[in-house]
């Protein structure tokens, strides 16, 4: 017969023990991507990392290298995939993906629309941009505050008591992190604190965030226009929503 004194007592530890434990899930957005056209790629298939993006993905790999990484999970666009493929290696884990970590959809994917190509004065885009709070040209900001919440959960679970790293985009990152700071989600684009390979970590205490940090590993890598704050260049690469 089991001693029920005992049972109570594990039952007790293994209550205290996971609220107490410490798991951080950090959300890395993908490096830079080769995109001659300039295009807005989104979803698309086919966009992979430029050889600079692959040199910010292996400068994360090295500095995560001495952290407590036991899960390690992508997008399933390619630049998320290959942007995890260093960290995953470096820590001897397989590389999962989910499919809750993609971008964000976007009915302008496959064109150019940025700073001076008139994407805005053109009277067939209009109707896409009726309301900025929603958003009315693409997948709806609680969408995807619901998934990214459930993909980072799914990642707390698998690495409880450790680090994951979950690789994905600058709007889905940048819109769950607003969302866990408790800001408007509607916003600039360009203010958006989420530059390439860079790490939003959450820190939670059992189930509980309790904390959200934010670094850039790769940031002398980066091009200048391309950071926080930075003037947007006409003609040049787009600076946001990838």
């Amino acid at each position: 017969m089991s001693d029920p004194t005992l049972k109570n007592e594990t039952s007790e530890k293994s209550e205290k023990g996971e609220k107490g434990d410490i798991t951080v899930v950090h959300l890395m957005r993908h490096g830079e991507v080769h995109n001659p056209e300039g295009v807005l790629y989104g979803r698309r298939p086919g966009y992979h990392l430029s050889d600079l993006g692959v040199r910010m993905a292996e400068r994360v790999a090295e500095h995560l290298a001495g952290r407590d990484i036991t899960h390690v999970v992508a997008s399933p666009l390619e630049r998320a995939q290959e942007t995890a493929a260093p960290l995953a290696k470096v820590h001897g884990l397989t590389l999962d993906t989910d499919g809750r970590l993609i971008e964000a959809a976007n009915v302008f994917e496959g064109k150019t629309f940025g700073v001076g190509d008139g994407a805005l004065r053109r009277p067939a885009n209009w109707k896409y941009l009726t309301n900025p709070f929603r958003p009315s040209w693409g997948e709806p900001y609680i969408d995807q505050v619901v998934r990214m919440m459930g993909a980072l959960t799914a990642a707390r679970d698998a690495a409880r008591g450790h680090e994951a790293v979950c690789v994905s985009h600058q709007l889905p990152i940048w819109i769950v992190r607003s969302f866990v700071e408790r800001r408007r989600l509607a916003h600039d684009p360009r203010r958006r604190q989420c530059t390439l390979a860079s790490l939003t970590s959450f820190t939670y205490q059992g189930d509980k965030i309790v904390s959200v940090g934010y670094s850039e590993p790769a940031r002398d890598l980066v091009p200048a226009h391309l950071l926080p704050g930075a003037r947007p260049v006409k003609g040049g690469t787009k600076a946001f929503g990838a």
